[in-house]
């Protein structure tokens, strides 16, 4: 009764996620996505607690409320701009999890094929699947629990390193250790051995071993991507935290969990080759952290900067007729959202025809400028995706720019030489006149600098993004 139960509930938290991950692809269906997604996570967690091998209730409860209280703390403390690093971290907790409960199982099959044929019919649980397993089986599950220890290490120290860099703590240019590539390689030539030794011998040390191996490569392939890819970075990693779960899923012999892990590890993939795509990037490159330095000397820019105060912007707006914003992650460090909200509105009122035009890696995360515009009531019909409006550039009046500088880089179509070269971006310098709101006269988070506000039809509009937009507000009209 509790098997069939268990299997039951599984499945309908498989089909929960399902219907969650799909929801996800629209903002409308969005938040309904999310509940479905908090259900099936309730149910699976309930149909363990009480399932077959169930046991150690307080000590399970307790951990579950301690987890709980934490994950609602954060969740109300950390900033729309702090959730890239949020997402890294909580993906390191899961690449732990998957090397714990590897050695764990490493550990209790070592226990069980110690004892003799009569203590293991007293055995139940997980300890009970491990006494009725053959040799053949004992020996696909060593190579199961390799891997998911294998792929969750390297998930743990990349997803530190990762959140190093988005959160400001460990520089964003691409570093590797003098070897560069074939440390990594050394690496998984070593990991293949100890899996090889492993699986004949079923020791702890290859186990061991190949564990610090993996963790090195974590470390060593992220530090070699620069910033420019660390959004690819944080849905690649995403999609190693599902493939480390599947595999601690067939070592445990948990159906959901393999369908959870291949569900997460496969939308991770294929989200990561979608961005790719989107910054004319090499999938296996980013992997192997083979980005982030040019391949020459930078294009030399000509002229200057030229700023530009909030009479002469109010200006501009007041006469145009089509204004495009360019959300970036400027906007979300300043919290400036519900600012831009109110402007689209007092300049929707009198007819304008004002969209938003969001570029694929637009911030630290993919959707991170969707998330914060969809927070700030914006409707959905008028934020478009690069495709939908970069054609329309030519025929705008007013672009304005709030704290982009990669995805608005003419660098990318301009200089051969620049580590964005051919990564497609929004054409803003083609619209009639660019403000772009920025902070100071630096460069973005990737370093490179931007031709884009040297040019004779921009200007640059100073000041923190939520201030620059409020005083716009009173003078729109």
């Amino acid at each position: 009764m509790e098997f069939g139960f268990t299997t039951a509930a599984y499945v309908v938290a498989a089909v929960l996620f399902i219907l969650s991950l799909g929801g996800l692809s629209g903002q409308e269906s969005a938040k309904r996505a999310v509940w479905y997604g908090i259900v099936g996570m309730g149910l699976a967690v309930f149909a363990t607690l009480i399932g077959p091998g169930s046991g150690l209730w307080l000590l399970s409860i307790i951990l579950i409320a301690a987890g709980g209280i934490i994950g609602w703390y954060v969740a109300t403390k950390v900033e729309m701009t702090e959730m890239p690093q949020l997402v890294a971290a909580m993906h390191s907790l899961v690449g732990l999890a998957a090397v714990f409960v590897g050695f764990n199982a490493h550990f209790e099959l070592g226990r069980v094929l110690a004892m003799d044929a009569t203590t293991r019919e007293a055995l139940h649980g997980f300890a009970q699947i491990l006494a009725h397993k053959t040799v053949v089986e004992q020996n696909i599950l060593r190579v199961e629990l390799f891997l998911g220890i294998f792929i969750g290490a390297v998930t743990f120290t990349g997803s530190v390193v990762a959140y190093g860099k988005l959160a400001g703590k460990v520089g964003s240019a691409a570093t590797k250790l003098p070897g560069g590539h074939m440390l990594n390689a050394g690496a998984a030539a070593l990991s293949v051995i100890c899996l090889i030794w492993y699986f004949n011998t079923g020791g702890f040390f290859p186990l061991f071993l190949m564990t610090l191996a993996a963790l090195f490569i974590g470390f060593h392939l992220i530090m070699g991507i620069g910033g420019a890819d660390m959004p690819v970075v944080v849905s690649m990693l995403n999609s190693y935290s599902g493939w480390a779960a599947a595999a601690i899923g067939f070592s445990l012999g948990n159906d959901l969990l393999i369908v959870v892990g291949a569900l997460v590890g496969s939308s991770g993939a294929i989200l990561s080759y979608i961005m790719c795509k989107a910054m004319n990037r090499s999938f296996i490159s980013v992997i192997l952290g083979g980005f982030g330095g040019s391949a020459g000397p930078a294009m030399e820019i000509e002229g200057e900067q030229i700023a530009i105060d909030a009479d002469g912007v109010a200006t501009a707006l007041n006469e145009a007729d089509s204004i495009i914003i360019v959300p970036g992650y400027g906007m979300a460090v300043a919290q400036a959202q519900q600012s831009v909200s109110e402007l689209t509105k007092k300049l929707r009122a009198q007819g304008k025809n004002v969209r938003f035009a969001i570029h694929p890696v637009a911030g630290r995360l993919p959707g991170h400028m969707n998330v914060l515009l969809a927070e700030a009531k914006v409707p959905y019909d008028i934020v478009m995706e690069m495709d939908e409006i970069n054609d329309d550039f030519p025929d705008t009046d007013v672009v304005i720019v709030i704290g982009s500088n990669d995805i608005v880089n003419p660098a990318a179509q301009e200089d051969p030489n620049s580590p964005i070269a051919g990564m497609p971006v929004l054409e803003v310098w083609k619209a009639k006149q660019v403000f772009v709101s920025k902070r100071g006269q630096g460069t973005g988070y990737s370093g490179i600098e931007n031709p884009l506000f040297y040019k004779e039809n921009t200007r640059m509009f100073y000041g923190d993004a939520k201030a620059s937009i409020d005083s716009l507000l009173p003078k729109i009209g």
